[in-house]
């Protein structure tokens, strides 16, 4: 199932459908997510031990910090390995022995901290019955927080956690919607779990209630990285179970974190009894929730207004720095100065989208079209549409602008440029662009690139492909793609990745998604800036802009692009 495909299906199964939070939803209102507290956990354990200044280890993103704490810490052989299930757990627990320290260091990260753009938009779907049930293994009060803006009240969200944990198939049985069940307490809790012991014993009386929900619901999991053993095992034995899942399992990850080995189990489990488990790829918590909300027509205005006072405001801003060292960020998106505005549009009989590309690809390609409410909206020669679509019933040819207004969410038009210029950017460099959900990746043929085009790359890394050691899965360095439309214009958002060949089976899923972690996680701000410079060259040369041409066609309607070179406000990023 694509990303849009689930946005489509949700409001359908909302009735059916519980939701799983973790630590990735708060990270959107600030709040550390557990990586980022493991290195902090990491840095007071390693000064305490070796009366060293925190100061020494300010930057924790910093390569070389990171280095040091890792071996410091493989040398004693008391700890987990980086990444292992229990790697949080143990490392708070050394660093703050005593629980009420622990619960003064979650207070102090939770303290100040407001419910994101996503947090109001979940709370909007409870009030309108779209959302039941919410479980999470967070300690903040965020959901809390935005049910009080939504609902007015918290006296209509029914919590359960571990204080009245008994309660928790009685309130699930009378259907007290919504109902929010914290896994893991609350900052006000005085049982917080969050040591390893307390992990693998948890809640009998909560583990119950997840793992009777889940006999009864379909599941959706956002910002959860399946480490607790305790909370996989009973939705392992949830999938066990006859029926289960009877709405569907949707995990959802970051395109940049894939998920652990018990969640790829736990999925398998699933499709075996029968029911629908997928893994789609989000970018941010605030994102899908928003994305879900723009589905609804019949929004409230009260909440709809509540939703606009939350949502970050992005405005273009003229980067006139006061001073050298006025600071600049650079962001990932590079601005088209023009875009087509101007479509064919194919009047004919013909089912949607799949059906229309199924056609378009049988019959060889050299145009690109979409399903559109009026007909097949594409790019291409005209006696190649005639002849592609001639067993469609053509009725009549025509003109259809693309509207800006059209380019903000995911409809025909923005999926029909979306097409146009991979076409067109495959075709002007020689690579192939392969779609993955709701992006694409640009994965050069490296050995065809001339000594000058690959030297680009010599300070960001020692090789540009290669295999994935232990396997004859191919490997080489690839770039993201996503075009957005924001501030009025279209974007082109760039990520540097890993490309891997298809894998064959489980095993080496398994070994090359390993494989892509450890490679992208030694690349901090300073080697992801100089990746993104060496793509930036690759693609325009010397040239401030670039112009590409899906067919470069004399008859019919072609779509043609102008890119520039300049990432968004990083005016002071590349020389001029």
């Amino acid at each position: 199932m694509t990303y849009p495909e689930f946005l489509r299906a949700y409001h359908a199964r909302a009735a059916n459908l519980m939701w799983f939070l973790g630590a990735g939803a708060s990270a959107a209102a600030s709040i550390p997510t557990a990586d980022n507290l493991i290195w902090q956990f990491k840095r007071s354990i390693f000064c305490t031990q070796q009366r060293s200044s925190l100061r020494l280890f300010d930057d924790l993103s910093s390569e070389n910090v990171r280095n040091r704490l890792n071996r410091y810490f493989a040398e004693t052989g008391s700890f987990p390995s980086p990444g292992s299930p229990d790697e949080y757990a143990a490392y708070f627990e050394v660093a703050y022995p005593d629980a009420n320290d622990r619960r003064a260091v979650l207070e102090e990260y939770v303290r100040g901290a407001r419910p994101s753009y996503g947090h109001i938009a979940l709370a909007a779907l409870m009030k309108i019955r779209k959302v039941r049930i919410v479980w999470t293994v967070n300690f903040d009060r965020l959901i809390e927080d935005a049910a009080a803006k939504i609902l007015g009240t918290t006296a209509d969200l029914t919590v359960a956690a571990l204080g009245n944990s008994a309660e928790i198939m009685r309130i699930l049985n009378e259907g007290r919607w919504p109902i929010l069940v914290k896994m893991h307490g609350d900052f006000q809790s005085v049982r917080l779990k969050n040591t390893p012991d307390e992990l693998r014993l948890q809640d009998n009386q909560l583990r119950r209630g997840l793992v009777e929900s889940c006999r009864r619901n379909g599941l959706i999991v956002v910002g959860y990285s399946g480490r607790d053993d305790s909370i996989m095992d009973a939705l392992q034995q949830a999938a066990e179970s006859k029926g289960a899942y009877p709405a569907g399992v949707f995990w959802f990850h970051r395109p940049d974190a894939g998920p652990c080995q018990r969640v790829n189990e736990l999925l398998e489990k699933a499709k075996a009894s029968g029911t629908q488990a997928e893994l789609i790829e989000i970018e941010t918590f605030d994102e899908l929730l928003g994305d879900l909300l723009r589905q609804l027509d019949d929004l409230p205005t009260e909440i709809r207004a509540e939703l606009d006072r939350t949502a970050s405001r992005v405005s273009s801003t003229s980067l006139s720095p006061p001073g050298k060292a006025w600071p600049v960020i650079r962001t990932n998106g590079l601005p088209f100065s023009a875009w087509p505005n101007m479509a064919r549009l194919v009047t004919c009989e013909i089912g949607g989208t799949k059906e229309v590309r199924d056609v378009i690809a049988r019959e060889g390609g050299g145009v690109v079209g979409v399903r559109s409410k009026g007909g097949v909206l594409a790019f291409g020669s005209d006696a190649r549409l005639r002849h592609i679509f001639r067993d469609c019933d053509i009725k009549h040819m025509d003109y259809r602008s693309i509207e800006p207004k059209r380019l903000n969410y995911d409809s025909a038009e923005m999926g029909l440029l979306r097409d146009a210029f991979e076409a067109a950017l495959a075709r002007e460099t020689g690579c192939t662009v392969a779609r993955r959900r709701s992006n694409s990746v640009l994965i050069p043929n490296w050995s065809a690139f001339d000594g000058t085009q690959k030297s680009l790359f010599r300070h960001c890394c020692d090789t540009l492909d290669g295999k994935v050691p232990g396997s004859d899965i191919s490997w080489r360095e690839a770039l993201r793609l996503k075009l957005d439309f924001k501030l009025g214009r279209l974007w082109l958002l760039v990520e540097p990745t890993v490309y891997v060949s298809t894998p064959e089976n489980e095993t080496e899923r398994s070994r090359s998604a390993e494989f892509i972690r450890e490679k992208l996680a030694r690349r901090y701000n300073r080697q992801w800036n100089l990746f993104l410079d060496a793509w930036i060259s690759l693609l325009f040369d010397d040239a401030r802009e670039r112009t590409f041409i899906t067919f470069g066609i004399q008859d019919g309607v072609d779509a043609q692009f102008l890119l520039g070179r300049i990432t968004g406000f990083s005016r002071l990023a590349i020389p001029q």
